[in-house]
């Protein structure tokens, strides 16, 4: 009789271990208990789904700053070209984006969906719509699992793929979490990661919905050490900054802890040489008012904010500017500073950090070390990365690593 194996969880971790474990020709059910499969697939990468980058292992592993290490053997059994592989042979075609992202040429995340759904039908997986109540144990090994309505199903293995608790709306309730506690696992506190940032400033609402493309960013703690440095894009909103520099950021951040972020506007350049561009710029508009001169270097809604804070006087002549006035406006284009009051809350942020402690899995097949037969896999495990696709591959590494080892 062919081993029973329960995924609970119909996200791309769910979804690629009950493939796999049913190409291995074991009797696969998955449980959702949502009305459709990847609900949170489906509005990642504003759904686009950028689904993995195109880096080497080690690329892979350094993009995870939380228990990256222990993912080595998860990505070397199923790396990103493996995924390429496997989405290629059910008809999804991708494409590589800036920054080694990669997305579905269709830029539509449903097309990946389809395409998972489409890897469990050929390998025979039974989908079933319900609510797991409880992941049942018996004498330290796998029974199956309870439905909230009373339902049964007998297991051999089960595996665990809730997801974390971002994004509730799509399912991600933390499910999970309660099903290892239960089962005697650690379970690390739960954090936002991947979060936009609260900032103190008034002004920076003022900036509601501009993107800085290729812009610099060090974090500070409220002691003055660098805690993080990126180059990219960020975002300004109605209560702070977000986009990809600042998503990344946020996972080395506490809540309710004090940073600062410097912004550099113009990396490109030295300060030598952005005096010197400021200078021509002057020399061309020597005959308008300082706030009218900065057209070709700053964003249009820029330049009342930055006129205000390098405190010269919005109609002050061009060619009356000071060089101690021109330093200033150096030094503030180079180092825009503002105060990170805090993170968005957990429902907000892309992925959870925190989850099952890693310590209590074995790192080369996903199983408890607790109960026998009981796996893991995806955003209910303690690991979260960057963003560029690498939290994704960690759901689809760690989840075919799962249902290969069942």
């Amino acid at each position: 009789m062919a081993t029973k194996v329960v995924v609970v969880g119909g996200g791309p971790a769910g979804m690629i271990a009950a493939g796999t474990a049913g190409s291995r020709g074991l009797d696969v059910i998955l449980i959702e208990k949502n009305e459709r499969l990847g609900r949170k697939l489906l509005i990642t990468g504003k759904g686009r789904c950028n689904l993995t980058n195109i880096t080497d292992v080690e690329g892979l592993i350094a993009h995870v700053p939380v228990n990256g290490k222990f993912l080595f053997s998860a990505f070397c059994n199923f790396s990103n070209l493996d995924l390429l592989t496997l989405l290629h042979g059910l008809g999804l075609k991708t494409k590589v984006e800036r920054g080694g992202r990669v997305f579905p040429v269709s830029d539509f995340s449903s097309d990946v969906v389809k395409a998972l759904a489409r890897y469990m039908a050929q390998n025979n997986v039974r989908v079933v719509k319900g609510e797991v109540a409880k992941v049942v144990v018996d004498c330290g090994s796998i029974a199956g699992v309870k439905l909230k309505n009373n339902d049964f199903f007998p297991a051999d293995k089960v595996i665990i793929a809730t997801g974390g608790r971002s994004y509730p709306q799509t399912g991600s309730t933390g499910d999970g979490y309660r099903f290892a506690a239960e089962l005697g696992h650690k379970i690390v506190p739960l954090k936002p990661a991947l979060v936009p940032l609260e900032v103190r400033e008034d002004w920076v609402r003022e900036l509601k919905g501009l993107s800085l493309k290729n812009v610099a960013i060090n974090v500070f703690t409220d002691k003055g050490k660098k805690i993080y440095t990126d180059f990219g894009e960020m975002l300004f909103t109605h209560f702070g900054v977000s986009g990809p520099i600042i998503l990344s950021a946020s996972t080395h951040l506490q809540q309710g802890t004090c940073y600062r972020l410097e912004i550099d506007l113009k990396p490109a350049l030295t300060p030598e040489q952005l005096d010197a561009r400021i200078q021509r710029d002057f020399l061309k508009y020597a005959k308008k008012i300082f706030q009218n001169s900065l057209a070709d270097l700053l964003p249009r809604v820029l330049i009342p904010i930055v006129v205000k804070l390098v405190a010269i006087p919005s109609n002050k002549p061009v060619n009356q500017i000071t060089k101690e006035e021109r330093e200033r406006l150096v030094s503030l284009l180079k180092n825009l500073k503002v105060e990170i009051a805090n993170l968005r809350p957990l429902s907000e942020a892309i992925v959870t950090s925190g989850g099952v402690a890693v310590k209590q899995l074995n790192p080369s097949t996903m199983e408890s070390k607790l109960v026998t037969g009981l796996f893991f896999a995806g955003e209910v495990i303690d690991v979260s990365a960057y963003t560029g696709g690498f939290n994704l591959q960690i759901a689809f590494s760690t989840g075919y690593l799962a249902g290969k080892s069942c």
